[in-house]
């Protein structure tokens, strides 16, 4: 697991870097590579060609897994740290919640996961912890998101404890906000069914903004980002009593390497 996070930090940063110089710099054989390589590539976060991995060619929920992958993954372990043992955890689309979703059934605490993702159900269906429900719907391709009254519909056989979605974006005066109308009606009509909501985000999301209202502040018990939250952001959402959990952001190293008959590239080297 840790060297698949280290493989997609390099990635985020380089595009595109020959295979034998990746193997290079995590210290490892072509043939363990290659093994790591096969599986992410199977699920859609990467591509390979001509000796080469890159995330060009990648499904754009892959792409989206590959960014800020570190900080999202020690997002989504937080949130799991939350759970309790044979819970029902419904979780919304998004690639904070995907590895949740992910690091939740590897705990294997006997949850039920409820979601409206094929994306999350595809990615950890093979799991031992994975017990999953999906919920019905008009499915969207590019987010691979199931939405609309019959998401909705569907999810009125549910009583969840707890209910984890992602966000597009923050507005201060109005809270998060999303893309796409029918995801944040939709998101917002899960919320209605759950116990606890939490958002899952890293900071660089309350530097956007999406075009729709996605959930009051009022239904939102607590959020889950990283240390670089605005200070602005952070504020307004303890004024109106949403638990804000900080992941620290570790310090990013940036190197150049040169190799002979190569151009110089850049990676990063993240502290442990």
């Amino acid at each position: 697991m840790e060297r698949s996070i280290r493989i997609l930090d390099l990635l985020s940063t380089n595009k595109s870097i020959k295979i034998s110089q990746l193997a290079e710099l995590l210290d490892v054989s072509d043939v363990t590579l290659r093994r790591d390589l096969d599986v992410l590539e199977k699920r859609g976060i990467l591509c390979r060609s001509h000796g080469y991995a890159s995330l060009d060619g990648a499904d754009d929920m892959g792409k989206r897994l590959a960014y800020n992958h570190s900080i999202k993954r020690r997002i989504a372990k937080a949130a799991v740290q939350t759970i309790e043992y044979g819970e029902t955890v419904m979780i919304e689309s998004g690639s904070c919640c995907i590895l949740f979703a992910e690091e939740l059934a590897l705990a294997q605490k006997n949850n039920t996961i409820i979601t409206n993702s094929v994306f999350i159900l595809n990615y950890i269906s093979s799991l031992p912890g994975a017990k999953i429900n999906i919920l019905g719907g008009l499915f969207q391709p590019e987010s691979q998101v199931l939405v609309g009254p019959m998401t909705k519909h569907n999810a009125e056989c549910f009583y969840p404890d707890k209910f984890f979605l992602g966000t597009d974006g923050f507005v201060p005066e109005q809270g998060f906000t999303g893309r796409d109308h029918l995801r944040a009606e939709t998101a917002l009509a899960l919320a209605e069914r759950s116990n606890k909501v939490f958002i899952l985000t890293e900071s660089d999301k309350f530097h956007k903004r999406g075009a729709y209202s996605l959930i009051r502040f009022d239904k939102i018990n607590g959020v889950f980002t990283d240390d670089k939250i605005p200070a602005i952001a952070e504020a307004v959402l303890t004024k109106n009593n949403v638990k804000v959990h900080k992941i620290p952001f570790k310090e990013e190293h940036i190197r150049w390497r040169q190799y002979p008959g190569q151009p110089p590239f850049l990676y990063v080297d993240k502290e442990e």
